[in-house]
């Protein structure tokens, strides 16, 4: 949807004020194609500032409302081949159907242009001399060239209406000059024959680039449809009905858009709360881990603030709507994650970065090396003359270049993917290598993630095993969310519950039963108190040395005696200290952020060695706290695994979520740990600079190979040994340097992490 932000009035002629908005953008294929719609947004009379994301698709506008419109906001975007989205209504539908249909076309391109350049290709290889081969090549070659590669000529045009060129130029000019003299070369060979030369034809050079480059565009289309999913799926935490009770206590179903400030809400078990408010009536337990991360329930008694998207337990309450639609406080996340990802830099990769500059250096070069043999050539001029200019363009194809770093990005996330690591697109590898500040979440991330029994320490004299069965028994009956770990920690013992019927649950304290005409209570310090049990001194001492661990402490007791203590806690994965020792030892500096209390933050830093922590940390306070590390000029990584972490991911340079935490951060996390093993961590940054290193590798070759080859197509070792560069032996240079590259990018798959 369009954001409208409000920027500090500046006015024009006493009058005008600046206007931000956020648009859609779409068919852009490339880093350059962001900046071109850019520089023509910035060009427009009336706007201040323009931005692009190439990685989200959308643009930002800051205007002057009485000079420009959207319409011609679109209307410049459209004279250069783009289009954005300036209807309010549906904006993410509209342009979620345009990239879908986007990404199919692309893939039917792609299928067909393979299809029929691999016939080509071993026709042009192996059976040259067969007969008609000329005639059957230009047949299969035509339709990869003009009609599935149509995008490239038709972008190119565009791009040169406006004195501007990308990648699609380079490849138009080079694959339709290849086709032009093959075309050439196969209608009219007596023409070279006469000359005392061969016609050779590069068909299979001009059809295997439209496909190679097409194949790659769809990778790379495929991937960025992905970026909206988390966004989607945060919306989707909204129930779209809610129950409404009417002034005459009557309930009735309503669409959560018409709920308003002060309506009286109804919600009932495992449903998930539809807006912020005040609970009013009855009391229950609700998970709010997508706000706070923490795993316990909440509970939620009369007059105790709800909110949007976390999910009721067992009980049902009625709560007074305080805040709806994009005030609430999941509203507010999904933005501040929109913003998050918008605010990041385009993947500027080095390939786009260079074409503005090397496509017309090389048109140049081919112009130069015409005109130099038209004024300086013998009488065969002519025929040097285009060989020369034609040769240039092959040798400079951009499949090299081209396959550079996605070869080597896709060969890195195949190795991520081999240990476990699933790495989503190529800006996470390209900056990963460059981290040194990595911020954990607490829950899920350095612990399970679950509340566990830890410790059940019984008295000296208990009869351990009868009291275990009462335990369980009791505990089953209770709604309370740590019953739930004693039980299944009982039951892990294989112990077994015996009938108890007279059991009552104590609000707010815990549970209280009798067996065999004795009383038993489970709960804490205030049913307890409120029971006048007495506590032996060694439990007594037990249950201070646990709570100082930050463990939460049940008391169970017979006849107003305590029999036992449980301890209950958030347990800590048996990799995490050794992952994090390692990355501190590497000069990384490693802190962990949870909205849990200090207590629980401190006992959790000991214990794993961690030197940095900070406690009580709402979303927006941890994306803070990592923007006050990045404007330390610190590149952050930040891992996480719930909902309450998506913010934090969004601003993060890099950002990885535990493969067992949300959909949500997975989706917006750029790598996903399959396990919950944080050594995978220190695995992730060795794999980046090691793709790094085979990215920079493959640049290097493939701009050597240019600066070898276009000089000597160009004919300058003709003055001095009369050698003249066939583009036959051009085109086997080009897919030469193409395999060296794929070679090389696989080398990293061989290498250990």
């Amino acid at each position: 949807m369009s954001t409208d932000i409000a920027i500090p009035k500046k006015t024009i002629n006493g009058k005008s004020v600046y206007k931000k908005e956020t648009f859609p953008v779409l068919e852009m294929t490339c880093a350059a194609c962001a900046i071109s719609v850019e520089s023509m947004l910035k060009s427009v009379e009336g706007v201040k500032d323009a931005g692009v994301n190439f990685a989200n698709q959308d643009a930002w506008v800051e205007y002057d409302p009485a000079i420009a419109t959207p319409e011609i906001f679109q209307n410049t975007i459209r004279s250069i081949g783009y289009d954005i989205v300036i209807e309010k209504e549906n904006q993410q539908e509209v342009k979620e159907a345009a990239q879908l249909k986007h990404y199919r076309a692309i893939k039917q391109r792609t299928t067909w242009s393979s299809i029929l350049s691999l016939p080509v290709v071993i026709i042009g290889m192996f059976f040259m001399n067969m007969p008609y081969a000329n005639w059957i090549m230009m047949a299969l070659a035509t339709p990869v060239v003009f009609y599935f590669g149509r995008n490239f000529f038709v972008n190119a045009w565009k791009q040169a209406r406006h004195r501007k060129a990308n990648m699609d130029t380079l490849v138009a000019l080079s694959t339709g000059i290849a086709w032009l003299f093959s075309a050439f070369n196969t209608i009219y060979p007596e023409f070279w024959h006469a000359r005392g030369l061969h016609a050779h034809v590069y068909f299979e050079a001009a059809a295997v680039v439209i496909a190679f480059i097409s194949l790659g565009k769809m990778l790379e289309e495929k991937a960025k449809s992905n970026t909206s999913s988390a966004i989607k799926k945060l919306m989707g935490l909204q129930p779209k009905t809610v129950t409404l009770i009417t002034v005459d206590d009557i309930t009735q179903e309503i669409p959560v858009t018409q709920v308003k400030p002060g309506n009286l809400l109804l919600v009932r078990p495992g449903e998930k709360i539809p807006v912020d408010g005040i609970v009013y009536k009855g009391e229950s337990f609700v998970d709010e881990s997508m706000i706070t991360g923490e795993p316990m329930p909440v509970e939620k008694r009369s007059g105790e603030k709800v909110y949007a998207g976390t999910i009721n337990q067992k009980g049902s309450f009625r709560f007074e709507a305080e805040k709806v639609g994009a005030d609430t406080l999941l509203a507010q996340i999904i933005k501040m994650v929109q913003e998050a990802q918008g605010s990041k830099a385009p993947v500027q990769k080095l390939v786009d970065k260079i074409a503005g500059i090397f496509v017309p250096i090389v048109v140049g070069i081919a112009i130069l090396t015409f005109i130099a043999w038209m004024l300086l050539g013998d009488e065969n001029a002519f025929t040097h003359a285009l060989l020369t200019a034609v040769t240039v363009l092959v040798i400079a194809c951009p499949c090299a270049l081209g396959l550079a770093t996605p070869t080597a990005i896709m060969v890195g996330v195949g190795k991520g993917a081999e240990n476990n690591m699933l790495i989503k697109d190529a800006e996470s590898l390209e900056l990963a290598y460059k981290v040194n500040a990595v911020v954990l979440d607490k829950t899920g991330t350095i612990t399970e993630g679950k509340p566990q029994v830890t410790d059940i320490i019984f008295s000296s004299d208990a009869p351990i095993n009868e009291l275990k069965s009462i335990l369980l028994a009791i505990e089953e009956q209770s709604e309370h969310p740590l019953a739930e770990a004693v039980v299944q920690h009982l039951k892990q013992e294989s112990v077994k519950p015996i009938p108890i019927n007279k059991i009552e649950s104590v609000t707010g304290k815990g549970i209280q039963a009798n067996y065999n005409g004795k009383n038993y209570l489970v709960g804490n310090e205030k049913l307890l108190s409120e029971w006048k049990v007495t506590v032996d001194n060694s439990l007594s001492v037990r249950v201070a040395e646990l709570q100082q661990q930050a463990k939460t402490v049940i008391s169970f007791a017979e006849n107003n005696r305590a029999v036992a203590i449980i301890a209950v806690a958030d347990k800590i994965k048996p990799t995490s200290k050794a992952a994090i020792g390692e990355l501190q030892q590497k000069g990384i500096d490693v802190y962990m952020l949870t909205g849990d209390n200090y207590q629980t933050a401190s006992a959790i830093a000991n214990e794993t060695g961690l030197k940095h922590f900070k406690a009580e940390m709402l979303p927006s306070d941890k994306a803070s706290f990592i923007k006050e590390l990045q404007q330390q000029g610190k590149t952050v990584a930040m891992v996480g695994d719930g909902i309450n972490d998506s913010h934090a991911l969004a601003q993060a340079d890099v950002s990885i979520a535990m493969g067992k935490g949300s959909d949500i951060a997975m989706d917006v996390a750029k790598m996903t740990l399959i396990t919950s093993d944080l050594n995978s961590i220190p695995k992730a940054l060795k794999l980046s600079g090691k793709t790094i290193n085979t990215i920079r590798q493959n640049l290097f070759w493939a701009f050597i190979y240019n600066l070898i080859g276009i000089p000597i197509a160009a004919g300058i070792l003709y003055p001095v040994n009369g050698f003249l560069l066939d583009p036959m032996i051009a085109g086997a240079a080009m897919a030469l340097s193409s395999v060296s590259v794929v070679g090389n990018s696989l080398r990293l798959k061989m290498s250990k992490l």
